[in-house]
């Protein structure tokens, strides 16, 4: 089950939240809504429920012993065990077939991969409870002493299989204790309908122009005019933004419905002016893990430069592997742990010394290519579309069938590329402003706040109906 489906929408939302309202007490609330999240999950077949509630229940013991023993080297043992235990689980579901496939390669050895099925949201769960056990470990954070509860803050079906990771210190209070006000109510209603409308009109319309130039099949794909590829990897760029921040969008605004407060996982990272700024401001909630987790613990920016790149390296390492069980998505994180370290160590004097405008595209060009690199588990496919981005495959610059895609699109590819600018939101606040000043912008204000969620979900709706192709990027981690 998908957020951006007509039986999640009108059925399983719904219910849940007629739920919500006739539950009168935070346990009955938590009670439903650990039912519901369970069933959420269970959808795609109970195998992965029994998973889950075996990395909660290792992670909940964990945590309790940690707390309870009195000597810290007893605690940082108890917490290393818990740690590895998840790790492993993790690395056997996600990358035991990768490792086998290298060893293969190499060694000749084993003579059959083993095929494990990949358990959906398994990365964001597994590091939700990571952070957990480690915060336990450093005394931020209490352990849960109820079971059900903490497996209700690894459950949750708004963010477990999608996002954002949410750390267990950031929704401890709204679990205990959580009463959504109207207010808090009509934002997430407003954000959950802006984030279904930007998946299923947006996301999908950009993942149709991209299918149809990035293709999978190696001679067709080396046919592909220069402008083709260009166009399909553009689109790319929009889709990827557009699916996964919708995603966080809808699960931003089911939270507050509910009471939750989850922190925001994306701030407009197209408008960056560098790597860096980039990656501080795409996907924030596993950019601020791997620095609270890894790279500060490592020594983060204390150490000398030598040891500065060796963390750099080690996290964007881990940043590439956590995407995906395959060398793409390694070398798409090194490519860009490679970039911020030219950014720190190298160019910071030259880059700065450029006009922003050129500084915003230059990202805008480096991320691009960084899509290619990640798009294409297949290597070879990836060589392809990149020599035809420069007419190597000898597949010339342009076509009637590419004219003719850009002509029928250029409007809906600049509605898409203004949804990932900050220009909406800044419409938004100029409209709220005049509100506040002048009756008649105070009463259309009032109207299209009324009216604004009605209307995305009808037009979201038509789209999913007349539409079955509905992909999400990220539930491959």
């Amino acid at each position: 089950m998908v957020f951006s489906s007509m039986l999640f929408v009108f059925l399983f939302l719904a219910a849940n939240l007629i739920s919500q309202v006739l539950c009168k007490t935070t346990r009955t609330k938590n009670i439903a809504m650990l039912v519901f999240s369970l069933v959420f999950y269970g959808w795609a077949g109970p195998r992965y429920l029994v998973l889950l509630i075996v990395v909660v229940l290792v992670c909940w013991l964990g945590a309790l012993m940690i707390e309870s023993s009195r000597t810290q080297r007893i605690r940082k043992a108890y917490m290393v065990s818990t740690v590895a235990i998840c790790l492993v689980i993790l690395g056997i579901f996600k990358y035991a077939g990768f490792l086998a496939g290298n060893l293969q390669a190499i060694f000749g050895i084993p003579k059959v991969i083993p095929e494990i099925v990949l358990p959906i949201g398994i990365s964001f769960y597994t590091f939700q409870l990571l952070s957990y056990v480690v915060d336990v470990y450093r005394g931020e954070v209490s352990a849960q002493p109820v079971f059900w509860k903490l497996l209700l803050y690894a459950s949750l079906f708004h963010q477990c299989i999608a996002g954002p990771i949410v750390r267990y210190q950031d929704v401890e209070k709204d679990l205990e204790t959580r009463k959504p006000s109207l207010k808090e109510i009509s934002n997430g209603i407003g954000r959950f309908t802006v984030g279904l409308a930007k998946k299923a009109i947006l996301a999908n319309g950009c993942a149709a122009i991209a299918d149809a130039y990035l293709l999978t099949a190696k001679a067709e794909l080396a046919a592909v005019p220069a402008l083709g590829v260009l166009l399909g990897l553009f689109a790319f760029t929009l889709q990827i933004y557009l699916d996964f921040s919708a995603y966080s969008d809808m699960a931003i605004g089911m939270g507050l419905m509910c009471g939750l407060h989850y922190k925001e996982n994306f701030d407009y990272p197209y408008t960056s002016h560098s790597i860096a700024e980039f990656w501080r401001r795409w996907h924030i909630s596993l950019g601020s893990f791997f620095r609270d987790y890894v790279y500060i613990p490592l020594g983060g920016n204390r150490r000398k430069k030598r040891r500065q790149i060796f963390n750099l390296f080690v996290v964007w390492f881990l940043t590439g592997l956590w995407h995906g069980a395959s060398w793409n998505f390694v070398l798409w994180g090194l490519f860009f742990g490679l970039l911020i370290g030219l950014e720190r160590f190298v160019l910071r004097e030259k880059l700065e010394r450029l006009a922003a405008p050129w500084r915003r595209l230059l990202v805008f060009v480096l991320v691009m290519f960084g899509w290619l690199l990640f798009k294409y588990t297949d290597m070879s496919l990836f060589g392809t579309a990149f020599k035809g981005l420069f007419g190597l495959n000898h597949n010339g610059f342009s076509s009637l069938a590419v004219g003719l895609s850009i002509k029928n699109n250029w409007f809906f590819l600049i509605v898409a590329t203004l949804a990932v600018t900050p220009c909406w939101k800044a419409l938004r606040q100029i409209l709220r402003n005049l509100a506040r000043q002048n009756v008649p912008c105070f009463w259309v204000n009032g109207i299209w706040e009324v009216i604004q969620p009605v209307l995305l979900l009808i037009l979201s709706a038509m789209a999913l109906a007349g539409n079955s192709y509905n992909p999400f990027l990220y539930f491959q981690f």
